[in-house]
C-alpha cells in the first residue's frame, strides 16, 4: 500500500477552489483519501477563491458537495469535522502580488504550526489563461523554491496547439523543475487504464502476441451521452480534438502500444510513452479528409428523451463548426506495430456512455471446420473502463450438440465482482502527487509530441474551409464517414455491437 504517513506535513494549496472541478472531483478526492488513511498526517487545505467567505461558511460548501458527489457520503460527523478543520479559505486576487505576500505569510505561519518547512502541492484548477500570471507570483515570492518538497499539478488543456504548449513548457520551466510539474490527464488514474500495464507486462500469455504479427487492429473509443451542458463557451474553443483526442485518447493508445519498461520507475514508463508517440506516422495535410472524420450532432433522441443539437446549446454559435466528434486511423512506424491500424473515436450525444479498448487479433489462416473461416468471429480482447469495469476475451468454443459447430465465447474479469468502492481516478493521481510520483502524469516532451501528433490536423481543421465537415443524429454512433473509415480496409466498429 502507498503509505504518506511518512512524508512530510503538507499544505494544500487549490486555486479555483468554488469551482466545478474543486466541487466535483478535487474536495471529494481528499476526502476520500483522508477516510481511507492515505493523507499524510499533518496537513492543511487551503482553499483560494476571489470571492469573500470565512473557513465556516466554505467548509459548509463543502459538506454540500460532498453528500452530493462524493463516493462516500457523510456518514460520521466526528470524521467529517477532523477533515473540515485542515481546511481553511484564503481570499486570493490572481492578478495582484500583494495578495501572493499575504499567502506567502500565511505559508509560513502553517510552517511554524507544523514545526517545520512543509511540502507544498499547488493545485491549478483555473483558466490557462492564469497559469502564467500564478506561476510568475509563484516564482517572484519563492513560494516553490524546494524542489524536493514543492510541486505544481496543471490541469488540462496544457496549451491549445503545439507553439502554445512549448511555450507554457518553457514558462514552467522558469518557475519549476520537470519534476515538479505534475500535468494531469484523469484518464489515467482509472482502475482499467492502470491495469494495462499489469495485464500486458505481468502475464507471459499475452505480450507474446502483443505485435503486428498476431493483431489485425485496435479501436479505442470514448463516447459520451451528454453533450456539452453547460460549457458552450469553453467547448467552441476547444472541440473534440483538444478536449479529449490530444490528451486522453493518445495516452489510452500509448498505454496500449508501449514497449516492456525495464522497472516500474517513472521516467522509464515515460520514455517508453513517449516513444509511442514520437513513432505515429503524421498525418500530411493533403491526408487530412483521407485519415480522419470530424462531425458535429444535431437534434434527436438520448434513450427516448429529445434533446438539441450542438448550434442549439447555450454559448454555441448558430454556424459554429466547432466538432463534437472525430474519429482517426493512425498507424505506428515501428518494428511492433509496422502495418497495425489504431482506430481512434470519441464524441458527445452519443447512443451510450462506453469507453472502451478493443484488441483483434487476426483471424485464423486455415479453417478445418466444414463452414470454413466464414463463421468464425475474431478474437477479441476488450478492456472496458467506463461505466463497465471489466477484462473480456472473446474466443470459439463448440456449441453443446452432437454437430460438431461453434459458437463465441467470452471470459470476463469484472473489478466491480472484487471491489465495489473502487477509488475514482483523481484519488489515484491526487495520492502520487502527495507522494511526489510522477509516473501517471505526463512529461513536458510527451505533451510536446501528442499535439505534434494532432498539429497538421488541427490546422487543416482550422483553415481549410473546403475539408469535410458531418453531421450526425443525437443518440447515434456518429457520421457514416467514422464507419466508412474502417470499412475501407474491412473493419467495423465492434463497440458498437460488443
Amino acid at each position: 500500500m502507498k503509505n504518506v504517513k511518512n512524508i512530510k506535513p503538507t499544505t494544500i494549496l487549490i486555486f479555483g477552489a468554488t469551482g466545478d472541478l474543486a466541487k466535483r472531483k478535487l474536495f471529494p478526492a481528499f476526502f476520500n483519501l483522508y477516510l481511507d488513511g492515505h493523507m499524510p498526517e499533518y496537513f492543511t487545505i487551503m482553499a483560494l477563491g476571489r470571492a469573500e467567505s470565512s473557513d465556516e461558511k466554505f467548509r459548509s460548501y463543502v459538506r454540500e458537495n460532498l453528500n452530493e458527489f462524493s463516493r462516500n457520503k457523510i456518514t460520521s460527523e466526528e470524521d467529517f469535522q477532523k477533515f473540515a478543520s485542515k481546511i481553511e479559505y484564503f481570499q486570493n486576487d490572481i492578478d495582484e502580488e500583494e495578495s501572493y505576500q499575504v499567502l506567502a505569510q500565511r505559508l509560513n505561519e502553517i510552517d511554524e504550526t507544523f514545526g517545520e518547512r512543509a511540502n507544498r502541492l499547488f493545485y491549478l484548477s483555473i483558466a490557462p489563461a492564469f497559469i502564467e500570471t500564478i506561476a510568475v507570483n509563484i516564482k517572484k515570492l519563492e513560494l516553490a523554491a524546494n524542489a524536493q518538497q514543492d510541486r505544481i499539478i496543471i490541469e488540462k488543456p496544457f496549451g491549445y496547439n503545439k507553439s502554445s504548449a512549448v511555450l507554457l513548457n518553457e514558462l514552467l520551466s522558469q518557475t519549476f523543475k520537470e519534476e515538479q510539474i505534475y500535468r494531469i490527464d484523469h484518464y489515467l488514474g482509472k482502475e482499467t487504464v492502470q491495469n494495462i500495464l499489469a495485464f500486458r507486462f505481468g502475464n507471459s500469455m499475452f505480450e507474446p502476441l502483443w505485435n503486428r504479427n498476431f493483431i489485425d487492429s485496435v479501436q479505442i473509443t470514448v463516447a459520451e451521452e451528454v453533450g456539452v451542458e453547460d460549457r458552450g463557451g469553453f467547448y467552441e474553443d476547444a472541440g473534440a480534438l483538444k478536449d479529449m483526442m490530444q490528451n486522453h485518447m493518445l495516452q489510452i493508445l500509448s498505454m496500449i502500444a508501449m514497449e516492456a519498461p525495464t522497472s516500474l520507475e517513472a521516467d522509464e514508463i515515460r520514455n517508453r510513452k513517449a516513444d509511442v508517440l514520437r513513432a505515429i506516422r503524421r498525418i500530411s495535410p493533403q491526408e487530412v479528409n483521407h485519415y480522419t472524420v470530424r462531425g458535429q450532432y444535431e437534434t434527436g433522441s438520448i434513450k427516448g428523451k429529445p434533446v438539441t443539437g450542438y448550434t442549439q446549446e447555450k454559448g454555441v454559435a448558430a454556424n459554429s463548426t466547432t466538432e463534437t466528434f472525430t474519429a482517426m486511423k493512425f498507424y505506428l512506424d515501428n518494428w511492433r506495430w509496422q502495418g497495425v491500424p489504431f482506430y481512434v473515436r470519441t464524441g458527445k450525444r452519443m447512443q451510450e456512455k462506453q469507453s472502451s479498448i478493443i484488441i483483434q487479433f487476426k483471424a485464423v489462416p486455415h479453417s478445418t471446420f466444414s463452414n470454413g473461416t466464414d463463421g468464425l468471429t475474431p478474437n477479441r480482447l476488450i478492456i472496458n473502463i467506463q461505466p463497465a469495469m471489466d477484462i473480456k476475451l472473446q474466443f470459439m468454443t463448440k456449441k453443446p450438440g452432437l454437430s460438431l459447430s461453434l459458437k463465441p465465447a467470452e471470459m470476463i474479469f469484472d473489478y466491480f465482482s472484487c471491489s465495489t468502492q473502487s477509488p475514482e481516478a483523481y484519488e489515484t493521481l491526487l495520492l502520487d502527487a502527495l507522494l511526489g510520483d510522477p509516473t501517471l502524469f505526463m512529461r513536458s516532451d510527451q505533451v510536446e509530441e501528442a499535439w505534434d501528433v494532432v498539429d497538421t490536423i488541427q490546422q487543416a481543421w482550422e483553415n481549410d474551409e473546403l475539408l469535410s465537415f458531418h453531421k450526425y443524429e443525437a443518440g447515434s454512433w456518429g457520421p457514416q464517414a467514422a464507419d466508412d473509415l474502417l470499412a475501407r480496409q474491412g473493419h467495423f466498429w465492434a463497440s458498437n455491437i460488443v
